[in-house]
């Protein structure tokens, strides 16, 4: 295997992707890439100085955060479908009445956060959920549904849906800021998922506002959306 290479008194690894790894600040280590699958040592630098470990270890976090990123990006992609595809039904329904336009500037907001994740599928070449076409006629069905059942109940709706959403979130913030390798974490995920969090909440809200709670069975209308949804997420992740 091919040496550091000294250039202006620093040392940088040889790299089989790029040209050469970040440099080694030491003038004497001799420092290798893991990017290749033969490497078995990469080097590090400590308190101490310098100090060699497994290229394992690192492989195996890379292949962790990998890993949730491609769910959190698959499974908040199928999501937002999902809404988008709830206020379609709701808005078949109720276009024309009073809460039309309310239900319309909600589904302009979903259809900005699909157009998103489908942005980032590409940008991070994440596997979108298989069950696509399932959770597109299921969204239109549930959110004409209980639009058909009134507007009480579309909104009631709308408050089961963004609860689980703006948990999972939540959820998903959660891990990502807990990741022991969070300085690499991207900044444009955590302000798209925070932001998105935040609009999902005013949904919410203005489904209460607009009597969801008054609506017939709430209590057992609700319970049912947010066990479906919450499978949903459980499915969309690994499929």
């Amino acid at each position: 295997m091919e040496q550091a290479q000294l250039k202006s008194g620093v040392a940088y690894a040889p790299c089989v992707v790029r040209e050469w790894s970040p440099p080694i600040r030491s003038t004497e280590a001799q420092g290798y890439c893991v990017c290749g699958e033969a490497v078995e040592k990469m080097l590090h630098l400590g308190r101490g100085g310098v100090r060699f470990a497994s290229s394992t270890a690192v492989a195996t976090a890379d292949t962790k955060a990998a890993k949730l990123l491609d769910s959190i990006i698959r499974v908040n992609h199928a999501g937002e479908l999902g809404a988008d595809r709830i206020y379609a039904g709701q808005m078949a329904v109720l276009g024309k009445s009073s809460v039309g336009p309310t239900i319309e500037h909600m589904w302009d907001q979903e259809k900005r956060h699909r157009e998103k994740f489908e942005e980032l599928i590409r940008k991070y070449r994440a596997r979108p959920t298989a069950l696509l076409p399932i959770w597109n006629v299921a969204g239109f069905i549930l959110g004409a549904g209980t639009a058909l059942m009134g507007e009480k109940a579309a909104m009631a709706c709308t408050v089961a849906v963004e609860t689980v959403i703006v948990e999972h979130y939540n959820d998903q913030l959660r891990a990502l800021m807990e990741d022991k390798n969070q300085e690499d974490v991207d900044q444009e995920l955590l302000e798209t998922i925070k932001k998105f969090r935040d609009e999902e909440q005013e949904h919410h809200d203005t489904g209460i506002d607009l009597g969801a709670e008054q609506a017939p069975l709430y209590d057992a209308l609700t319970k049912i959306i947010k066990a479906g949804c919450k499978t949903a997420i459980a499915i969309s992740k690994v499929v």
